[in-house]
């Protein structure tokens, strides 16, 4: 079969060495022989896709979905509400088409599906109408998926694999409802939340540092898993300690540490976790019976260090659920597509950066004096100069000033609809 008509679209290092042998076919045989031979090229039934994949002006790179308004502020309200009309007019005209999830499509693939994905994104305002209808997955419909991928929280690689087409094929409809539900949550935060505040929103498992009115740091986070729910809560941070002792709470000594220990007596003395009775006295693991039925009443507590499940930082703020932000020895987490990991507790990727930000009115705590105490190894605690607001909220819509519309799962079922629930 000739390699021009074949599944997939000319590479760049293939064009230019056809291109050198054209040149030296020109050389040896003539000059209208070559531009026979180019004009075959140029004609080939491919080639409707060269100019997307090597024109300049034709981006591949996701637009731009992160804004500095944060998700609480008053503006998103606007902005929601305007998402909502749009949303309205999308099915008053019959919404938008289901995209058959048959086959994974990428850049290259000639599909009869990337005419409806087109359609599908060209409806939803992440394809330019003037992109046209055809079977080709250009670079036009590649920035587009981006495009989409990022508004829904997805890995923005191009590639529509499982969690893309579930997206994809959410009805019209349905996100018009999930936009009226968080509206109602948006305008229920709509009060004055402090000149400097955290927010975490647990859906999207994501945290904005917020300075009069605009993000200054967003970090990705891990949030609890389905059967240990990150709980909804307002408070202010107080302390930030480097180089914290972990506790564990009574629900993880019983779910996780107990039957670890059952299975393997040395687990305590390898991740440096010690026991204390109510006195402050230390207990031996080897006294304990791992067997009983209930789990020993005793202080589990983990010494500092690398393995410390907070590794190397704890933010403490007052709350019902003892609950906390922390840092994790667990980096590789945060690249997860799904990060609904913890008990509860909300770990922060890059916690320096927002440790820095947290302390920057208090005393003698800059960037460099926090990376010297954690360095020491010495378990310290800081008390905030002013304390700051944390919100923990659960929005899985919301939309931004160049009309760009965020969809998150509804990890914990809370907006009603089966059909968002996390799959």
């Amino acid at each position: 079969m000739n390699k021009l008509s074949g599944s997939r679209p000319l590479s760049r290092r293939v064009f230019l060495g056809g291109a050198t042998s054209l040149a030296t076919l020109a050389a040896t045989t003539g000059l209208a022989q070559a531009q026979a031979s180019i004009a075959d090229v140029i004609n080939a039934p491919r080639r409707g896709q060269w100019d997307d994949q090597f024109d300049a002006k034709s981006s591949r790179a996701v637009k731009q979905v992160a804004t500095k308004v944060p998700v609480t502020s008053a503006e998103t309200i606007g902005f929601v509400e305007r998402a909502m009309y749009e949303h309205q007019a999308i099915v008053a005209q019959g919404g938008w088409p289901v995209v058959p999830a048959t086959e994974k499509l990428r850049l290259g693939d000639s599909s009869p599906a990337v005419q409806q994905l087109r359609q599908r994104l060209m409806v939803s305002g992440d394809l330019d109408r003037t992109a046209g209808v055809s079977n080709s997955f250009d670079s036009y419909v590649d920035g587009a998926v981006k495009r989409f991928q990022a508004r829904h929280g997805l890995p923005a690689d191009g590639v529509l694999g499982n969690y893309s087409f579930q997206a994809l094929n959410v009805r019209a409809d349905v996100r018009l409802g999930q936009l009226e539900t968080n509206l109602v949550r948006l305008r229920s935060m709509s009060g004055y939340l402090g000149d400097r505040y955290v927010m975490v929103n647990i859906p999207a498992a994501q945290i904005e540092a917020v300075e009069n009115g605009r993000v200054a740091l967003r970090h990705t986070a891990i949030v609890g898993k389905i059967d240990r729910q990150t709980p909804i809560l307002n408070s202010k941070i107080h302390e930030v300690i480097l180089n914290p002792y972990w506790t564990a709470p009574r629900s993880i000594i019983k779910k996780d540490i107990v039957p670890l220990m059952r299975e393997d007596p040395t687990y305590l003395a390898r991740n440096s976790i010690r026991l204390f009775d109510n006195a402050g006295n230390e207990v031996a693991p080897e006294t304990v019976d791992w067997h009983a039925e209930e789990a020993p009443a005793l202080m589990f507590r983990q010494d500092p260090g690398k393995i410390n499940a907070m590794a190397s930082t704890k933010i403490n703020f007052h709350n019902p659920h003892a609950v906390y932000m922390h840092d994790t020895p667990q980096q590789s987490l945060f690249g997860k597509l799904l990060r609904f990991e913890s008990s509860g507790c909300v770990r922060v990727q890059n916690v320096r950066d927002l440790s820095t930000w947290l302390l920057r009115d208090t005393a003698g705590w800059n960037r460099q004096a926090i990376e010297a105490t954690i360095k020491s190894g010495n378990s310290t605690p800081i008390e905030l100069a002013d304390p700051v607001p944390v919100y923990f909220v659960y929005i899985t819509a919301w939309a931004s000033e160049d009309g760009v519309v965020q969809f998150r799962d509804d990890i914990y079922q809370r907006d009603g609809v089966e059909e968002l629930a996390l799959r």
